[in-house]
């Protein structure tokens, strides 16, 4: 099998992930094996379009999860999809608190993020940054609910769902591999300032310089 299987979630509940369970030994394992990678920024073309969907679920695929978690670790991210080290994947991992504290590690493979029936839809009006926009932060409101659907690193079928960040987690890492930066849904103005911060702070982590 391409991952170990201490590195497999497991299901529950008619497909959703126990994704709370051994964090912190699977997120380490995954990142003792990978090589962290700079970050992709606003401006590079592989994250201004929609990624290809991954259809060979391979010890290439493994390695590429690996590399994932080692890249977040090293940008201190709790989030990262697979064009944001320059691979054109519907990949994403996470390790990532809910506003309950409780951690959540994961991968998702080719995510839909699912429509939220109307009992659900309540703004959560948070900051948000993002490492591809570095050091720069702003209000986006999103629903505080989040359901994605997608599959493993072994290619099966799979559900995640969060509430509060760890929902504005999953928001934002589908989002990445259809093309969408948090800022492109900002207002002008508010996107002009989150560009303004960036360009006026230093990232904390290795970055890919834009041609």
């Amino acid at each position: 099998m391409a991952q170990q299987e201490t590195d497999e979630q497991t299901l529950i509940n008619d497909g959703y992930v126990v994704d709370t369970e051994d964090c912190e030994a699977r997120e380490l394992a995954h990142r003792e094996r990978g090589t962290a990678r700079p970050i992709t920024v606003v401006g590079n073309p592989v994250l201004h379009k929609e990624c290809k969907d991954v259809t060979e679920f391979d010890d290439s695929l493994a390695a590429l999860i690996d590399d994932m978690f080692a890249s977040q670790k090293a940008a201190e991210g709790v989030g990262l999809a697979a064009n944001q080290i320059g691979v054109d994947l519907k990949v994403f991992v996470y390790d990532c608190p809910d506003d309950e504290g409780v951690r959540h590690t994961g991968v998702v493979i080719n995510p839909v993020l699912q429509e939220l029936p109307a009992e659900l839809r309540v703004l959560d009006e948070s900051n948000e940054g993002c490492l591809s926009v570095p050091t720069a932060y702003a209000e986006l409101a999103r629903p505080d609910h989040a359901e994605v659907h997608g599959q493993d690193a072994q290619g099966n079928p799979i559900k995640v769902r969060g509430t509060g960040y760890f929902a504005r987690c999953l928001q934002h890492e589908t989002d990445h591999l259809y093309g969408y930066l948090y800022i492109d849904r900002l207002s002008k103005r508010d996107r002009k300032d989150a560009l303004r911060q960036m360009e006026e702070g230093t990232p904390r982590y290795e970055t890919v310089p834009n041609a």
